[in-house]
């Protein structure tokens, strides 16, 4: 099995080389950058691409680790017990029935190789990662309630996200595959917005994104618009059907309308008010 992107998925040369080497070395694949730059999505398309089944678990900042073993309900199982036979009671008698089993048990006990997203591990706890050192290097875990180990039938292929919002262990980093999707140039974005504007004039898309790439090396911008943040903004030019000659009439070549979509706070819509402001000589 090999990934070289998809139809509707543009995989940088070394981003694919990441994802093949990591499959190829068992290895959960570790992806960082910036947000909007595909990380999710890459998950997804490698799935596609090698035709196997796809498992998410979305963590959150109250996300344990053992919730993507399995979850162990003592408190149903309590309740059952106080209302006799026939009326639940008889379940108690097999605590299986009381076990939520989390992604990497689903990932574990497929029946074929599946592909696993943990996205946004960052978000979580420091030690969430720390826990989840043995399961991930074993492909095993113990089950108390049960007394079963439970062992990958196939080994899941792994793809880890993360913000960058916070350092990971060093001992979690060492069982890891590391790739940072750095943002795309212009070849590459211009490849990546054909897929999802087919029909895009090549005009208009030049002007576009060299607005685009100025705008982001904008000196002073507090967050760089993103890849996906680009396409919502192309989305809205092509509804407007502006020409490449409305995209200039601002002197950052930015409508109002459209700030929503490249400019995320205030400070930056600011700027770009004041950068407009000068250049039509206005005091």
């Amino acid at each position: 099995m090999r990934f070289d992107g998809t139809a509707d998925y543009v995989a940088a040369p070394d981003l694919t080389v990441a994802v093949n080497a990591a499959v190829a070395l068992g290895r959960p694949l570790l992806v960082k950058g910036e947000p909007g730059t595909g990380k999710t999505e890459l998950a997804r398309q490698v799935a596609a691409a090698l035709n196997l089944p796809f498992l998410e678990w979305n963590v959150k900042s109250t996300t344990k680790a053992q919730q993507g073993l399995y979850e162990y309900d003592a408190v149903s199982r309590l309740r059952d017990s106080q209302l006799g036979p026939g009326l639940g009671g008889e379940r108690v008698n097999d605590v299986r029935n009381y076990i939520r089993k989390g992604k990497l048990w689903q990932a574990f006990e497929a029946p074929g190789r599946v592909v696993l997203l943990i996205d946004e591990i960052d978000k979580a706890d420091i030690e969430f990662p720390n826990d989840l050192l043995q399961e991930l290097d074993r492909m095993e875990f113990h089950v108390y309630e049960t007394g079963e180990t439970i062992s990958a039938r196939q080994r899941p292929v792994v793809i880890i996200t993360s913000n960058n919002e916070k350092d990971l262990p060093d001992a979690f980093l060492r069982r890891c595959f590391f790739h940072y999707i750095r943002f795309p140039d212009a070849d590459t974005l211009s490849r990546i917005v054909r897929v999802h504007f087919p029909d895009i004039k090549e005009r208009l898309l030049a002007t576009a994104l060299s607005e685009f790439f100025a705008i982001r090396e904008t000196p002073g911008l507090k967050k760089k618009p993103s890849t996906s943040e680009v396409l919502d903004w192309l989305k809205l030019i092509l509804a407007e059907d502006l020409t490449p000659e409305e995209l200039k009439r601002d002197p950052k070549h930015l409508l109002p309308r459209l700030h929503g979509a490249l400019l995320k706070n205030e400070q930056d819509v600011q700027l770009f008010e004041r950068l407009a402001f000068m250049a039509r000589g206005e005091r």
